[in-house]
């Protein structure tokens, strides 16, 4: 699960890069705009399903990541975010569903370069 201030920081994002594969192996890297529900990365637009995220994703490639990440300073030096690995599914009006397996986050609690891994229950 989050932590209460990986919560706050993916509250206050508004752009990712969500990466998908395509059926034939092809990775793509896409910007994207999202939501945070709590526990989800929500990942919609304006028609979805001409993407190559969404066509991926339908294909039936539902392993996914995505980083959310921002410079809180730049002097200091600050980068914080937020990299997920998690399993994608189409839901209402097209949306992009990511439950997330696994996670590490960097500046967001300890040091700006203390990488910290947290394992979901799968």
């Amino acid at each position: 699960m989050f932590s209460e201030a990986e919560k706050d920081f993916l509250k206050t994002q508004r752009l990712a890069r969500l990466a998908t594969v395509s059926a034939d192996g092809q990775p793509d890297v896409s910007p994207v705009g999202f939501q945070f529900d709590g526990v989800h990365i929500l990942v919609g637009g304006r028609a979805p399903q001409k993407t190559l995220k969404y066509k991926n994703v339908v294909s039936g490639q539902s392993l996914v990541a995505i980083v959310i990440d921002d410079l809180e300073t730049i002097d200091p030096w600050k980068p914080r975010g937020i990299k997920i690995h998690g399993r994608a599914e189409i839901v209402e009006n097209s949306v992009i569903k990511i439950t997330p397996i696994i996670h590490w986050h960097w500046g967001i609690s300890g040091t700006s370069f203390d990488i910290q891994k947290v394992t979901w229950n799968k």
